[in-house]
C-alpha cells in the first residue's frame, strides 16, 4: 500500500539528540576524549572567565563547535551557526538540547580573544597529547620535523612600502588599481597593510611569493601524531630555527632521533642538534656547497634509513590539515591568532589519528 505524502510534522519528539546517534559513530570516540581533555582545561576556565555577572555561553561547548569547524571543513562560523541549528549530530556533539536556543556567530568574536590570552589551544593540544601517551601510541625515542606555508589573509596589493608617501585617493576604494610590477618587493622594504605580521615567502625556486608564515610541526615517528607545533613569520631560517625549539622540547628519555628533509641539512643545525643529544636523521643534500653535514657515522645505521622513511608521515598531517583543516590559507590575522589555530587544528588531527588506532572501523563481510 503507497504511503500518503504528510507535510504536518510532529509538535513532539521523544528521542534525545544521544539516541538518535548510532553507538558506532566515527564522532563518539572523538567526543569521548575531547570531553576527557576538556575536563582538564576547568580551571584554565576558571580563571579566565569572571565570578559574577550574567553567565556566558559555555566554553567547552564553544571549543566543540570550533572542533567540529575543523572536522567538517566548515568554511565560517555563520555556516557553523546554521548547522548547529537543524543538525542533530552536531548539536548532541556540542553539548545542546532539542529546543535550546543556538547562540549568534559573533559569541565567537567576543570569546576569542578570552581563549587566545588563556592559551587554551596548547593546552587543550597537551592534554588529548597526554591521552597517546597514556594509550602507548606515541614513541619517546624517534621524531621528525618540517615546515610548510601558511598563506595570510592578505593580498599581494596590501604588500606596500614601509616608507610609502601619503598617494591619492584610489580609483576604487574597495579594490583599487594597483600596478607593482618591475618593482623590487622585499620584507625590510615593504608591509603589508592588512597584515603586517605576515611576510612574502616561497617553498622553492620554482614557485611565486605569497604572504605566508611559517607553520612548523614536530611528529612521534609509531604513528604520526604531533607532538609539537610552532608557528613563526616566515624567513630563510625559520623552519631550523623552529626545529631548534622544538627539539629543546622533546621530553625523551635519551638521545632521540630527529628526521627531517634537504632542507635541514645545514652544519650549524647538525652541530646544534648533536650537542642537544639529538641525533640528526637528516637526508643528505649532496648538491650542497661543501657537501653534506650528515656523515656516515650517522648513515651507516639501519635506523638512519627507518627515519627517512616514517619522515613521510609528515606530508600526510600538512596535507589534512591544507584540505580537512582549511589551513591552505588562513582567515585570520597576525602570529598568536594563525598560531592559535594551527595549533588547535593540530589537536583535531590527533583525534581522528587516535580514533582510527583505538577504534578502527569493523570491516564489512
Amino acid at each position: 500500500m503507497r504511503g500518503q505524502d504528510t507535510q504536518q510534522s510532529a509538535m513532539f519528539s521523544y528521542l534525545s539528540p544521544e539516541d538518535r546517534v548510532p553507538a558506532k559513530h566515527p564522532l563518539r570516540p572523538i567526543r569521548r576524549m575531547a570531553d576527557e581533555a576538556l575536563k582538564t582545561l576547568s580551571p584554565v576556565f576558571d580563571q579566565i572567565y569572571a565570578t559574577f555577572g550574567r553567565p556566558s555561553i559555555a566554553p567547552e561547548k564553544l571549543l566543540r563547535a570550533l572542533l567540529l569547524q575543523v572536522l567538517y571543513t566548515i568554511r565560517g562560523e555563520e555556516m557553523l551557526i546554521e548547522q548547529l541549528q537543524y543538525n542533530l549530530l552536531f548539536r548532541w556533539f556540542v553539548g545542546l538540547n532539542m529546543d535550546e536556543a543556538v547562540w549568534v556567530p559573533t559569541v565567537f568574536s567576543k570569546n576569542r580573544e578570552r581563549l587566545m590570552n588563556g592559551d587554551v589551544a596548547e593546552k587543550f593540544f597537551l592534554g588529548v597529547l597526554d591521552q597517546a601517551n597514556a594509550a602507548g601510541l606515541t614513541s619517546d625515542d624517534h621524531f621528525s620535523v618540517d615546515g610548510t606555508l601558511i598563506e595570510a589573509w592578505a593580498s599581494q596589493k596590501s604588500f606596500q612600502r614601509k616608507d610609502k608617501a601619503q598617494a591619492a585617493p584610489p580609483d576604487d576604494p574597495g579594490n583599487p588599481t594597483v600596478n607593482f610590477h618591475g618593482e623590487k618587493r622585499r620584507n625590510d622594504t615593504h608591509e603589508s597593510k592588512t597584515d603586517p605580521e605576515a611576510r612574502l615567502a616561497r617553498k622553492s625556486g620554482g614557485h611565486e611569493s605569497k604572504l605566508a608564515y611559517c607553520g612548523n610541526l614536530l611528529i612521534e615517528n609509531r604513528n604520526g601524531l604531533v607532538v609539537d607545533t610552532e608557528l613563526t613569520q616566515c624567513s630563510g631560517t625559520a623552519e631550523r630555527d623552529a626545529a631548534v625549539q622544538m627539539a629543546e622540547r622533546i621530553e625523551g628519555v635519551g638521545r632521540v632521533t630527529l628526521a627531517a628533509d634537504k632542507g635541514y641539512d645545514t652544519r650549524e643545525l647538525v652541530t646544534e642538534m648533536r650537542a642537544r643529544n639529538v641525533t640528526p636523521h637528516v637526508a643528505q643534500n649532496l648538491n650542497r656547497p661543501g657537501g653534506s653535514a650528515i656523515d656516515a657515522r650517522t648513515t651507516r645505521h639501519a635506523g638512519y634509513e627507518i627515519s627517512r622513511r616514517k619522515r613521510k608521515r609528515i606530508e600526510e598531517v600538512f596535507g589534512w590539515l591544507k584540505t580537512v583543516g582549511m589551513l591552505r590559507k588562513t582567515r585570520l590575522r597576525g602570529v598568536h591568532k594563525v598560531g592559535w589555530v594551527f595549533t588547535f587544528a593540530a589537536a583535531a588531527y590527533n583525534l581522528v589519528r587516535m580514533r582510527n588506532l583505538l577504534f578502527p572501523p569493523v570491516q564489512a563481510a
